[in-house]
C-alpha cells in the first residue's frame, strides 16, 4: 500500500520510576480465534470485490467458477496467490494491497459466516454440497428447479437482505425468487449457476447467491487487528499466590546456567577451566551484568530528555528502519530506557520540535505529548478507531484518490480537491416565504401591540432563565400555514395560531389559503371560495390582521371533528355584519375575489406535499409535528432551538442591527425556491466517470454492450455534445443531461424546460440522450436524430433555437402530418451540412445510449431522467412535472454542494474550456458521491529539517497522505506502531466469543425510553437465545450474538402484551415491519434504533406495575424462564440461592474457591454462582465444572460490554468495581429475583438463605455498615469527617464486600439507571469515587435507599474489635492500611478453618490435574498441541 508518511516526533517529558528485576527478558505471544470455523479466502475476496458493485461481484464469480479444484493439490500460500491473481483482473494495484490487508484481518469473515448461519437456519438438506431454496422448498438438484418454480407461486417470497448478491438478470418483481446456497469456485456451484443465470437472464426467476460451505474446515478462524495489554499489577498488599511462585528461584538459576554469556565472556566455560576462580568470576559476572542492565533504576536527571533522545535515536537509523525502531522503543521501553540516556540530542532538533509544538498547538490544537494520526487530512482518533475501521477509511479514500488519479488530477491539485469543504446533504431545506400569497396576521416589528418590546438584536445575548422565550421586536420566528379552509384539520390549526397571537408569543403568523382556482365559481356553493371572499371583505372593511383574527371566531363555530360549510360562513356574516350584502360578497361576480388564485399557484409552484402544511422559518414540519396536539410544543421547541443559531450569528457579527431578519433567514444556503422532494432527497446516486476505456466507439453496439458500467459511462461522457451558456471564462460549472424518448410529449416538455433554464443561467450546459420506447429505428428517433445532427453541424445559438422549435408540440404535429425535417430548419442554419448528417445518421449509437440507460441508469425503455454533474434523478414518473423552476433548484443544489469549489480549482489547471468543463463534471460527481466525514485538516509544520521523517511514494503512484504526530515513548506510539514482533515463552490464546448488537429504544407517545421493556434475540428456529432490558439511560440495550440473521422481538408477557414495535432504523428489514431482522456481518458492533408504542387498549397500563390483571411483569418473566406460573399465593417459589462474585488473578481465584466451599458448609439450600466472565483465568474456567460436579452446585458466567456512551475506566481494578455496581439490572437473566454479592476473600459462617430472606423494608439493596468498634483505626475512618460526614448525616457509610439486591425492586425503581446517571456525572472528575463500588451507592443513599444489614453479617479485623468476632456470620479479609499485612498471612492468622478449606480445594484440583494428565498421555502428539489454554474477549 503506497503512502506518504510524515512523522513528527513530538516528545513529552515522562517521569518513570523503574524497578530492577533480575530476570531474563520474556515476551508474550497472543492469538485470537473466532467462535466460528475458518472461512475460505475465495469467499472473503468475493465480498471485498462485491463492495465495488454487484456487477463486478458477478464478473469475478464467473471468472473463478471452478477455482477450488486447484485447492486440493496446492499449498495454502499457492492457493492464496492464485486467488489474488484472479482478483487482480478486477482491482488496481492499490486495491490489491487493500485486499491483502482485508484478508490478513479476515475483515469479511463475519459476512461470509453470516450467510453460512442463514443457510444453517433453512436448514440444508442432508449430504448436500449445494442447494436451492425456492420459497421455502429445498433441492440439491438442478433437475427439480422447474418443478419447484411451478409450485412457488402460492407461497410467500423469501426475505432478502441488503447484502444479498442478486444476479443482474431481467429482475422482474413478479417472478419466483431462487436462493442458491453454495461455495463459489466448486463444480456443484457451477452446475447450479449455469442453470440459474440463464433462467434469470430470461426473466423466469430472481437468482440470489448466499455463501455456503458444506464441509467447513474444523479449525477456528485466527483473527488479527486486536491487541492485548500487559498491565502492571499493584502488589501493595503482597497479593501474590504463593502456590504459583514457589519454584521461581530454581527457574532463574537454571536460566542463569543456560544463558552464561555476558559481554562476550562465556562464564560456563571459564568456571570449568578455572574452578579455583569461581568466586572472582561470579563477582566479575555480577559487575558486567550491573553495568549493562537495561532495567536498572534511572536517576531523575536522566529522565528529563528521554523523549527527545528517543526521537534522536529513531532519526539516526536508515529511513526504512525508523518505524520498526519506533515500535520497539515504544513497546519495550523499560528495557530500552537505559540505552536511550546515552543518546546525544541535537540542539537544532530540540529547537525545531519546540517551535513545531507551539505551531501545532495554535493551529490544530495538538499539544506536546499528544499522539495524532491523519490520513488525507482526516483525523483518526486512536481511542475510537481500530484496524477494521481504518481499513474502511483507507478503502473509501482509495476510491477518491484513484478516481482523481485516473482523471489526470495529480500533485497539489489532488490534495486541494480532496480537502474541498463539501456541503453536507441536508434534509432541512427551507422554502422562501417572501411571497405575496402569504397573508400575515401580525408583524412583530411594526404592530403597536409589540411596541414595548426591545428591538436590538443584541438582546439575544442577554442572560435569561433557561426555557424563557425572549420577547424582541424582530421577526425572528415565522410560521406559515398552507391550508384548505374546508378541511377538518384547518379548523384546529387556525384556532391554535389564534392562541399564539393572543398570548403574545413572538411568532409572526402567515396563511396561504389554497382554494378552488376556477374562474367562474360561486361562494355560496364552495366553502373555500366563500371563506376567501369573506376574508377579503373584512380586510377591506377593517384590515388584514383583523380579518385573519376573525377567522378564528368563524372556526370557533365549527364543532370538533367537523368541517367548515357555506352555511356556517353565511351565518357568521349575518351575525357579525348584518348590513353586508351576501350576493355582493359571495356571488359569481364578487367584488372580493382579488388574488384568490395566488395561494393555489404558490402552493403548486412550491412543490410541497399534502395539505395542511406548516413552515417554521420556511422549513416544513412533518405531518406528525402539525398534529394540533403536538404543534404547540413543537413550535416552542423550534423557537428555543433557532434562538441558539441567532445568538451565534449575532455574536459572530453576521446578524447586525441594520439587518432585515427575514431577508437574512431567506438568504441562507438551505433556502430554495421550490421544494421538489426528488431533487432535495438525501438518497443520491452518482455516475462514475473515472474509467478510461480503450475504445470510445458507440456506433458498434455489440462492442458497447460488452463494456462494464464505468466504461459505458466514460464512452457516453466522451461522445456527448452540448448546448451551452458558458461563463465569461468559457467554462460550464453545471452539466445537465436530459434523457428520454423525444417522440413523447412529456419528454419534449422536459427538454423545453431545460432549455428555458439554460437561457437564463450562465455556466450551464445541456446534453441530450435518447431512450426510445422500442428498439431504435429511423421512425422512432426522428426528433432525437434531428437534435443530434444539429449539435454536430451547427453553431451553439442556432442549435438552441432549432432544438427549442423542434421540441414544441406544433412542430411535432407537423412532422407527424408529413412535413419534412428540412422545412423546419431556421434561417441562418447550415442546411446542407444538417441535411447530409441527418440523412446519413445510423441508429446504432442510439441503441448504445439505450443500453446505457438500461444497464447504468436502470431505466426501462422510454423512461425519463435528468442528470446533473453525474447525479441521477430518475426515472421520473409518467405524470411527474419537472419545470424550469426545478432545473433552477437543481442547479442551485449542484453549485452549492461542491461544483463551484471544484470549478475554481480546475480553472487553476489552465485547461481548454471544453476539457475543463468535462473535468468539473467528473470531479464533482466523484467528490460529492464520496461519504461525508469530518472536516479534513491541512497539517503542516513550520520546519521539517531535524524532527520530521518523510517517506515519499514512488513517482506516478496513487498514495495516501499520512501524517503522524507522536511522542515515541507514549501509549499512542504503541498503538500507531504495528504489533508484529513478539517473542518469548508465554502463549495466550483468546477466543472472540460474541459480536455485539447495540440499540436505543424509545416510546413514540412519550419520546422517552420505555423503562423495563424487554427484548429477546434469536433465530427463526430458536427465537429466544438471549434477552435484555431497556435502560432508561438513552433507551440503551445490548445483546450478544454472532454472524448471522437475527430476529429481535418483544419478550412474551407484559412487554408484548402492552407494547408494539412501530418502526426501526439500522436494521435489515423494512422500517415498518413488526419483526426486526438484523444481519450481523461485520466485526463492528451494530447499532439500531427501535421505536415502540403502547397498544391502544393498554395506554394507561404501566409496564412495571404489579397490580394489573396479568399478575405482574416479574411473575411473567419467571414463567417464561421456566419457573412456571404460581398456582396459588400460598405455593412457594423454587428455593435457591443466587450468589454473585468477581475474581481477578490466581490468588483471588484461590480465595474465591474457599469462599464457595464455606458457603456449601453452612447451607442446605441449592446454590447457583454467577461469576463475571471478563476477568476469570482459563484455568479457573476449566476447573469450575469439576468443582460444581464435586459439590453439587450450579454456576453461570455472565458478561456485559461497558457501553460506549458511559464514561470509560482504564484501570483494571476500577473497571471491576464498576461491574460490581453499574450493571446489576442487566447483568443477570430477568428471571433472577434476588442476588447476593460476596467478595472472593470472604469466609461464610452462616446460612446465606437468612440474608436472602431478610426483609429489606422497601429498599432495593442491603449493605453492611463499616464497623466502629476497633477504635485504634479511627484515624483511617474517612467517612467520619469532611464531605462524607455532611453528606450522610445520621446515616452509616456501608462496605461493598457483601450486599443483597432485590432485583425486582431494583429494576422497578430504575435504580441501575439512577446509579449510572450519577456515575456519569461524578466520574468525569478523576478525584471522585475513589472506591467506586462503595462510594457510588453511599453517595446515592438519598435517591436509592440502602437497608443497613445487622453488623454481624460482615466482620473485618481492620475495623471490628475482637469481641465481636464470635458473632460474625461472614469474615472479610479487608486490607489493613496501617499494617499492610499480606492477604495469605492474614487469612491463616484470622480464620482458623481457612487452611482446612484451602487443603481440601488443593486436593480437589490435584485430582482434576491428574485425570487431565492421564487423558493427555493417551492422546496423539498432534492432539496434544491443540491444548492451548484459551480465554474469551
Amino acid at each position: 500500500m503506497k503512502m506518504r508518511n510524515i512523522i513528527l516526533l513530538s516528545p513529552l517529558l515522562l517521569l518513570l520510576n523503574m524497578q530492577h528485576t533480575a530476570s531474563a527478558s520474556k515476551g508474550v505471544v497472543a492469538s485470537l480465534k473466532a467462535k466460528w470455523h475458518t472461512t475460505p479466502f475465495l469467499l472473503e475476496t468475493s465480498e471485498f470485490i462485491g463492495e465495488d458493485g454487484n456487477e463486478k461481484f458477478w464478473q469475478f464469480v464467473d471468472t473463478v467458477k471452478e477455482l477450488t479444484v486447484y485447492k486440493q493439490g496446492e499449498s495454502v500460500r499457492s492457493y492464496y496467490n492464485l486467488v489474488i491473481k484472479k482478483a487482480n483482473q478486477f482491482l488496481t494495484d492499490l486495491q490489491v494491497n487493500l485486499l491483502k490487508m482485508a484478508l490478513s484481518l479476515h475483515f469479511y469473515s463475519p459476512a461470509v459466516h453470516a450467510f453460512q448461519r442463514i443457510a444453517d437456519d433453512e436448514p440444508p438438506p442432508e449430504a448436500c454440497p449445494a442447494f436451492v431454496s425456492v420459497h421455502g422448498q429445498h433441492s440439491c438438484s438442478t433437475k427439480k428447479i422447474k418443478k419447484l418454480l411451478k409450485a412457488a407461486a402460492g407461497r410467500p417470497h423469501p426475505y432478502l437482505y441488503k447484502n444479498d448478491h442478486i444476479y443482474p438478470g431481467a429482475n422482474k418483481t413478479d417472478v419466483p425468487v431462487v436462493i442458491l446456497y453454495a461455495e463459489i469456485g466448486t463444480k456443484k456451484f457451477t452446475t447450479f449457476h449455469t442453470v440459474l443465470s440463464e433462467k434469470a437472464d430470461g426473466g423466469a426467476l430472481t437468482y440470489v447467491l448466499r455463501h455456503f460451505v458444506a464441509t467447513p474446515k474444523q479449525q477456528k478462524m485466527l483473527l488479527s487487528g486486536y491487541g492485548v495489554e500487559l498491565a502492571i499489577k499493584s502488589t501493595e498488599y503482597k497479593a501474590v499466590d504463593d502456590t504459583q511462585v514457589k519454584d521461581s528461584k530454581t527457574i532463574i538459576k537454571a536460566e542463569e546456567d543456560h544463558n552464561d554469556e555476558v559481554q562476550g565472556f562465556f562464564f560456563g566455560a571459564l568456571k570449568k577451566s578455572h574452578p579455583e576462580l569461581q568466586e572472582q568470576l561470579g563477582e566479575l559476572r555480577k559487575h558486567l551484568l550491573d553495568s549493562t542492565n537495561d532495567m536498572a533504576p534511572l536517576k531523575v536527571w536522566e529522565l528529563q530528555d528521554l523523549s527527545f533522545q528517543a526521537a534522536a535515536r529513531i532519526l539516526s537509523v536508515p529511513r526504512f528502519d525508523t518505524l520498526k525502531l519506533m515500535r520497539d522503543l515504544s513497546q519495550k521501553f523499560p528495557s530500552k530506557a537505559r540505552s536511550l540516556t546515552r543518546v546525544a540530542v541535537n540542539s537544532k532538533m530540540r529547537k525545531e520540535i519546540e517551535e513545531n509544538q507551539k505551531h501545532l498547538s495554535e493551529t490544530i490544537g495538538v499539544h506536546p505529548g499528544d499522539g495524532e494520526l491523519f490520513i488525507n487530512g482526516l483525523h483518526i482518533d486512536l481511542e475510537v478507531h481500530d484496524a477494521f475501521s481504518i481499513l474502511e477509511i483507507l478503502r473509501s479514500e482509495a476510491r477518491v484518490l484513484e478516481g482523481l488519479h485516473n482523471l489526470g488530477v495529480k500533485g497539489e491539485h489532488q490534495g486541494t480537491l480532496l480537502r474541498l469543504p463539501a456541503n453536507h446533504v441536508t434534509d432541512s431545506y427551507a422554502l422562501d416565504i417572501r411571497h405575496p400569497a402569504v397573508m400575515w396576521m401580525n408583524d412583530i416589528e411594526n404592530d403597536p401591540m409589540y411596541s414595548s418590546w426591545p428591538a436590538g438584536v443584541q438582546e439575544l445575548l442577554r442572560t435569561t432563565f433557561p426555557g424563557v422565550i425572549r420577547q424582541i421586536r424582530r421577526n425572528f420566528f415565522n410560521l406559515v400555514l398552507f391550508l384548505n379552509p374546508e378541511e377538518e384539520k384547518s379548523v384546529e390549526l387556525v384556532k391554535l395560531s389564534g392562541l399564539f397571537y393572543k398570548h403574545k408569543i413572538p411568532l409572526r403568523i402567515g396563511y396561504v389559503f389554497v382554494v378552488n382556482a376556477e374562474d367562474e365559481i360561486d361562494g355560496f356553493s364552495d366553502a373555500g371560495v366563500g371563506f376567501y371572499r369573506l376574508l377579503n371583505y373584512i380586510a377591506d372593511e377593517y384590515d388584514l390582521s383583523q380579518a385573519l383574527l376573525s377567522m378564528a371566531s368563524l372556526y370557533n363555530r365549527v364543532d370538533e371533528g367537523e368541517a367548515l360549510t357555506t352555511d356556517t360562513i353565511s351565518a357568521f356574516l349575518k351575525s357579525k355584519f348584518p348590513k353586508a350584502k351576501a350576493e355582493r360578497i359571495f356571488g359569481a361576480k364578487s367584488e372580493y375575489d382579488d388574488r384568490r388564485k395566488e395561494g393555489t399557484l404558490f402552493y403548486k409552484k412550491s412543490g410541497l406535499g399534502a395539505l395542511p402544511l406548516a413552515l417554521f422559518n420556511g422549513i416544513p414540519l412533518s405531518p406528525d409535528e402539525i398534529e394540533p396536539d403536538e404543534l404547540e410544543s413543537i413550535i416552542l421547541q423550534h423557537i428555543m432551538d433557532s434562538t441558539t443559531a441567532f445568538q451565534k450569528a449575532v455574536f459572530m457579527g453576521h446578524l447586525t442591527e441594520g439587518t432585515d431578519v427575514v431577508d437574512y433567514l431567506m438568504e441562507q444556503a438551505n433556502v430554495v425556491p421550490r421544494m421538489n422532494p426528488l431533487i432535495l432527497s438525501t438518497d443520491r446516486k452518482y455516475l462514475d466517470f473515472t474509467s478510461s476505456p480503450v475504445v470510445s466507439d458507440w456506433e458498434d453496439t455489440t462492442m458497447f454492450s460488452f463494456l462494464d458500467s464505468r466504461d459505458k459511462t466514460a464512452v457516453i461522457a466522451k461522445r456527448m455534445k452540448y448546448l451551452t451558456n458558458n461563463d465569461e471564462d468559457g467554462m460550464s460549472t453545471v452539466t445537465m443531461w436530459i434523457v428520454g424518448d423525444f417522440q413523447k410529449a412529456s419528454e419534449r416538455k422536459l427538454l423545453l424546460a431545460a432549455l428555458k433554464h439554460l437561457r437564463a443561467s450562465p455556466g450551464v450546459r445541456v446534453g441530450v440522450m435518447a431512450n426510445p420506447s422500442g428498439r431504435p429505428s429511423e421512425d422512432n428517433t426522428t426528433v432525437y436524430r434531428a437534435i443530434w445532427a444539429s449539435l454536430l453541424t451547427q453553431k451553439n445559438k442556432a442549435v438552441a433555437e432549432f432544438v427549442q422549435k423542434i421540441a414544441r408540440e406544433q412542430s411535432y404535429q407537423l412532422l407527424m402530418q408529413g412535413t419534412k425535417m428540412k422545412d423546419l430548419l431556421l434561417q441562418g442554419m447550415d442546411t446542407d451540412a444538417f441535411e447530409k448528417k441527418f440523412n446519413t445518421l445510423e441508429v446504432n449509437f442510439v441503441r448504445s445510449q439505450q443500453l446505457f440507460c438500461r444497464d447504468v441508469l436502470k431505466l426501462s425503455a422510454g423512461q425519463r431522467a435528468v442528470i446533473s454533474n453525474g447525479r441521477i434523478l430518475g426515472p421520473l414518473d409518467e405524470q411527474e412535472e419537472f419545470t424550469a423552476e426545478d432545473f433552477q433548484l437543481l442547479e442551485k443544489i449542484t453549485r452549492s454542494s461542491s461544483a463551484e469549489k471544484v470549478k475554481a480549482q480546475v480553472k487553476l489547471m489552465g485547461m481548454k474550456p471544453k476539457h475543463a468543463s468535462d473535468l468539473v463534471m467528473k470531479v464533482d460527481a466523484l467528490v460529492t458521491a464520496a461519504p461525508k466525514g469530518e472536516v479534513r485538516r491541512d497539517v503542516h509544520f513550520l520546519k521539517e529539517s531535524h524532527s520530521v521523517l518523510q517517506l515519499s511514494p514512488r513517482e506516478n503512484e496513487v498514495f495516501y497522505d499520512v501524517v503522524a504526530i507522536v511522542d515515541p515513548l507514549t501509549r499512542a506510539a504503541q498503538k500507531m506502531s504495528p504489533l508484529l514482533i513478539v517473542s518469548g515463552t508465554v502463549t495466550a490464546e483468546y477466543e472472540l466469543e460474541h459480536l455485539l448488537l447495540e440499540g436505543h429504544c424509545f416510546d413514540l407517545s412519550t419520546g422517552q425510553p420505555p423503562r423495563g421493556l424487554q427484548f429477546t434475540l434469536g433465530m427463526s428456529r430458536d427465537p429466544i437465545m438471549y434477552d435484555t432490558i431497556v435502560m432508561a439511560n438513552l433507551g440503551y440495550f445490548q445483546l450478544k450474538a454472532n454472524p448471522g440473521a437475527w430476529m429481535l422481538r418483544l419478550r412474551k408477557g407484559r412487554s408484548e402484551d402492552i407494547y408494539q414495535i412501530l418502526s426501526h432504523d439500522g436494521t435489515d428489514s423494512p422500517g415498518d415491519a413488526g419483526d426486526v431482522v438484523v444481519l450481523l456481518n461485520s466485526f463492528h458492533s451494530k447499532i439500531i434504533k427501535v421505536r415502540v408504542q403502547k397498544k391502544a387498549e393498554k395506554m394507561n397500563e404501566d409496564l412495571l406495575s404489579e397490580t394489573s390483571e396479568s399478575k405482574g411483569l416479574w411473575d411473567s418473566i419467571a414463567s417464561i424462564a421456566g419457573g412456571g406460573p404460581k398456582k396459588d399465593d400460598g405455593e412457594k417459589k423454587e428455593d435457591g440461592l443466587n450468589l454473585f462474585s468477581i475474581a481477578s488473578g490466581h490468588l483471588y481465584e484461590r480465595f474465591l474457591r474457599i469462599m464457595m466451599l464455606s458457603v456449601f458448609r453452612h447451607t442446605k439450600t441449592p446454590v447457583k454462582f454467577w461469576f463475571l466472565k471478563n476477568y476469570l483465568s482459563p484455568s479457573f474456567k476449566e476447573t469450575i465444572s469439576h468443582m460444581a460436579e464435586a459439590y453439587g452446585f450450579q454456576y453461570e458466567l455472565v458478561q456485559y460490554k461497558w457501553p460506549r456512551w458511559l464514561h470509560q475506566q482504564t484501570e483494571k481494578q476500577r473497571i471491576i468495581w464498576g461491574y460490581k455496581i453499574l450493571f446489576l439490572d442487566v447483568l443477570f437473566p430477568l428471571a433472577v429475583d434476588k442476588i447476593i454479592f460476596v467478595d472472593a476473600d470472604q469466609i461464610v459462617r452462616a446460612d446465606l438463605k437468612e440474608l436472602r430472606d431478610l426483609d429489606l423494608e422497601g429498599a432495593p439493596y442491603g449493605y453492611t455498615p463499616f464497623c466502629d468498634s476497633r477504635t485504634e483505626m479511627d484515624g483511617y475512618r474517612f467517612w467520619k469527617s469532611g464531605y462524607w460526614a455532611s453528606h450522610l448525616g445520621q446515616r452509616k457509610y456501608h462496605i461493598s464486600a457483601l450486599y443483597v439486591v432485590d432485583l425486582k425492586k431494583f429494576r422497578k425503581i430504575a435504580a441501575g439507571d439512577r446509579l449510572r446517571g450519577q456515575y456519569q456525572a461524578l466520574s468525569q472528575d478523576p478525584n471522585s469515587l475513589s472506591n467506586l463500588d462503595q462510594d457510588l451507592p453511599n453517595n446515592m443513599i438519598h435517591q436509592v435507599a440502602i437497608k443497613s444489614l445487622p453488623q454481624e453479617w460482615l466482620w473485618c479485623e481492620t475495623w471490628c474489635n475482637d469481641a465481636s468476632k464470635a458473632a460474625a456470620k461472614t469474615i472479610d479479609l479487608c486490607n489493613n492500611p496501617k499494617t499492610k499485612e499480606p492477604k495469605l498471612t492474614a487469612a491463616v492468622r484470622i480464620v482458623p478453618e481457612w487452611v482446612g478449606y484451602d487443603n481440601e480445594i488443593k486436593q480437589l484440583l490435584k485430582g482434576i490435574r491428574q485425570r487431565e494428565d492421564d487423558a493427555t498421555s493417551k492422546r496423539t502428539p498432534s492432539q496434544r498441541n491443540d491444548g492451548h489454554k484459551r480465554d474469551e474477549l
